[in-house]
């Protein structure tokens, strides 16, 4: 079992000590970290916890999944590996676009009507 752990339902100013400190309860901690967005830097709503082993992941687990934080109900899980996205614009297929949506237009031009 993996150590890595999904916190979820987080409080958009629940802070990364905030989480060192509630699941140190659980066993030790060895990171975390609040995930915020690149262009303005407030939380995503969610976190990564990585515990000092399986069994305290496990505990962690149990003890917080549903556990209400600020108002909130957190949902904890073993964090899954993330999956690779294309990045910016370059390659893959380009799927229509414009005012059409990439299908064929009928009649004879003009403009749209709203």
């Amino acid at each position: 079992m993996e150590s890595k752990l999904y916190v979820g339902n987080l409080s958009y100013g629940a802070t990364e000590d905030q989480l060192r400190e509630l699941f140190a309860q659980a066993g030790t901690v060895a990171s975390a970290s609040v995930i915020t967005d690149r262009e303005t830097g407030r939380s995503k709503g969610f976190a990564f916890v990585e515990m000092s082993s399986p069994g305290e992941a496990e505990k962690a687990i149990q003890m917080f999944n549903g556990y209400s934080l600020d108002g909130r109900d957190l949902r904890v899980s073993i964090a899954r590996p993330r999956e690779e996205r294309p990045r910016g614009f370059g390659g893959g297929e380009r799927r229509g676009g414009g005012y059409g949506g990439g299908r064929e237009r009928r009649g004879g031009g003009g403009q749209r009507r709203y």
